[in-house]
């Protein structure tokens, strides 16, 4: 074959090739000649009629070992910027088609017409979706099912943001940016039922109130039922939330006192509980309540504390009353909470981040403050998009 060769792709999923120039929608293996792309053995026939033009999706033209060897890129490369290496590597867990259990989408009114889906690449603009190969079937077709109280409630030239969630009671919908004047009458006892809705809530200001519930919805972590506050985080598959429980059991094991931080709803000390007694911290209120309600009444050595840990980290001397933390910080990573881990007696750290920037950040804090990165497991839990998750061990 003749051409230069594309070598890997790029974190927004541009291939790359052994130029180091960009080539949009080229694919490790091809090589390029001109304007003319000979397709390699990595390159995959897109599955969803709406790839290119969706913003869900930038990887449905490459198989699942590029997709593999991508996550893992993106960490390595965020953690050699930071003079890092891991000293093991899992393979990476790619989640299954259609298993998102938990999504955000966008309902837009143009004039007259009603989209629901995902915005289009780097815009605004909604793509009408009639088909996904993300979403778990139940969830795509509620998402189709919205479409009629939608109608009735927003205006012309409207968007709402639409937050989509499976729960053991029924499907959970919180809808931000809904008009003043809209009305819960709009999603009936029938429509929720047919559908099966437990819960219609609204955001404003980020506060969410209930229009509409059949059922208090809940979810299953470990073997402990918890209530879901509406807008509570959770990981979007149930394999990619399983994987990563695995490696937190793995990197904690034998651990007789844990400190679960940006606990949530409990995905992680759920399952620690098991073997350990944990002290799980969040700042989100709803949740933390939700979780020691939960403990409660499981009777599991769960205790709760409702803190903001980019205000109010846990100090040197409180982390080194446990014998591992666990951190599951948002995007932003948890430099403060760093800062104290590096300097607490600690022997044991386990890391979930969903932002390899901002982990590779964190990991030379933890670094330099003693600690050896043992492993990283990569999660490709958004299957087909860039987004990349990791579970990292830290020891010394």
């Amino acid at each position: 074959m003749t051409g230069i060769r594309i070598v890997r792709l790029a974190a927004r999923g541009d291939g790359v090739d052994e130029t180091g120039r960009f080539i949009p929608g080229a694919v490790p293996g091809d090589r390029v000649d001109g304007d003319a792309v000979q397709a390699g053995p990595h390159r995959a026939e897109p599955v969803c009629r709406h790839f290119g033009r969706c913003g869900a999706c930038q990887l449905q033209h490459v198989d699942d070992e590029t997709i593999a060897a991508f996550a893992r890129g993106r960490i390595e490369s965020a953690l050699a910027k930071a003079g890092l290496a891991a000293e093991m590597w899992a393979d990476t867990h790619v989640s299954p088609p259609k298993s998102r259990r938990r999504a955000s989408l966008r309902a837009q009114t143009v004039g007259g017409a009603l989209r629901v889906g995902f915005n289009e690449e780097s815009s605004r603009q909604v793509v009408e979706i009639d088909e996904c190969h993300v979403l778990t079937p139940a969830l795509f077709a509620l998402s189709q099912a919205l479409r009629e109280p939608l109608m009735d409630l927003m205006p012309k030239d409207w968007i709402c943001g639409l937050t989509l969630t499976e729960t053991a009671a029924g499907h959970d919908v919180l809808i931000s940016n809904l008009p003043e004047e809209a009305a819960g009458s709009a999603f009936g006892p029938d429509w929720m039922q047919a559908n099966g809705v437990a819960r219609i809530s609204a955001e404003d200001r980020g506060a969410a109130e209930p229009i509409a519930q059949a059922a208090q919805p809940s979810v299953t972590l470990g073997d402990m039922a918890v209530a879901f506050p509406a807008g509570a985080f959770l990981q979007a598959t149930v394999d990619a939330e399983a994987a990563l429980q695995r490696a937190v059991l793995d990197f904690t094991g034998g651990a007789a006192r844990v400190a679960d931080l940006f606990c949530g709803l409990g995905t992680f000390g759920s399952v620690l509980a098991a073997n350990s007694r944990v002290t799980a911290v969040d700042a989100s209120g709803p949740s933390v309540s939700a979780l020691a309600a939960a403990a409660g009444a499981q009777s599991l050595p769960i205790k709760t504390l409702h803190r903001d840990l980019f205000r109010r980290p846990l100090s040197p001397k409180e982390l080194s009353a446990f014998d591992a933390v666990v951190l599951d910080p948002p995007r932003a990573g948890a430099r403060l909470q760093c800062e104290m881990a590096a300097k607490a007696e600690l022997g044991r750290l386990a890391y979930v981040s969903c932002n390899p920037a901002t982990f590779a950040r964190d990991a030379e804090i933890l670094v330099a403050g003693g600690f050896t990165l043992k492993e990283v497991r990569p999660v490709a839990q958004f299957r087909w998009s860039t987004h990349v998750e990791l579970a990292a061990r830290f020891e010394r």
